[in-house]
């Protein structure tokens, strides 16, 4: 039916009802139709499992699977959420078939050919894991796609070679998290204070790239998974950091992670974050 290879997209969910419809249509109107789109509810107490059954039967592309586990440190002393759905991610990508696996967050939504778009750099810069940049979320972008070539020819520093994403995993490590140090067994509340913290946790600086919605090779995962999280040698200083860590254990193993500053993602958030003013103009 496709000549392109099956990609997993994955969507792990925790009681996000009400924007779930939103993420899982971005994910069934992509330009890339050769999918596996597969819903992970984590746990969910909400409708979640009602919604994506009535997607099911519209679209027999869409998969719900319930995550078996529960993380022990789901939640912090603030009362916040910090899993982010490590361990639903991995039993997604072990239930996948897909050659190519990526994440879509179900409370935020993609540009209609980010997954393309993802796939086609893949494949010209031969890399393992490919991540894109963001917009802010705005209904009005939901079914616009982005020229990702004309931003490429136009515009300069697009390309994020594995050279500059190493020396960054490297920089990020703190003095103590190299591999002859048991670094797991020290509790992440411990890693996080400020007079440990340099032994723990290198530059604080983002991922170059959205780090929750990789684009990266199946043949990856055996080696590579999601760590819990006193486990996770890039951590983030809220307790979360699950996608940035999975990222920077790509690069370090493979050395083929590429990023590039092209806006395919819409983020929901409440600061006013645009990386890329007036690239609207790109948009189809």
């Amino acid at each position: 039916m496709y000549n392109q290879p099956l990609i997993s997209a994955i969507i792990p969910t925790y009681n996000e009802g009400p924007a779930l419809g939103v993420a899982i249509q971005s994910m069934i109107d992509q330009t890339y139709k050769n999918l596996e789109i597969i819903v992970v509810d984590d746990g969910s107490t909400d409708d979640t499992e009602k919604i994506v059954r009535e997607f099911m039967k519209k679209d027999q592309r869409v998969r719900y699977l319930k995550c078996p586990y529960t993380d022990p440190h789901r939640v912090d002393l603030r009362g916040v959420n910090i899993s982010v759905g490590w361990l639903a991610r991995n039993y997604a990508m072990d239930q996948s078939k897909g050659v190519w696996i990526t994440f879509q967050d179900a409370d935020d939504a993609s540009l209609l050919n980010r997954i393309e778009v993802q796939y086609n750099l893949a494949k010209r810069y031969n890399a393992l894991c490919v991540t894109t940049s963001l917009f802010p979320f705005k209904n009005e972008f939901l079914n616009k796609c982005l020229d990702a070539e004309k931003i490429l020819r136009e515009e300069s520093g697009i390309v994020i070679t594995p050279d500059t994403i190493n020396a960054f995993a490297k920089n990020s490590k703190g003095l103590l998290m190299h591999r002859w140090f048991p670094h797991q067994y020290v509790p992440f509340v411990f890693k996080k204070r400020l007079p440990t913290r340099p032994l723990f946790i290198g530059t604080k600086e983002s991922y170059p790239g959205v780090d929750g919605a990789p684009f990266f090779s199946r043949e990856t995962i055996r080696d590579v998974r999601f760590r819990p999280r006193d486990k996770r040698v890039w951590p983030s200083l809220s307790g979360r950091g699950a996608g940035r860590d999975h990222v920077l254990q790509l690069a370090e193993k493979y050395g083929r992670n590429y990023s590039f500053r092209i806006p395919l993602y819409l983020w929901r958030t409440r600061e006013s974050h645009n990386s890329y003013p007036g690239w609207e103009k790109y948009l189809l």
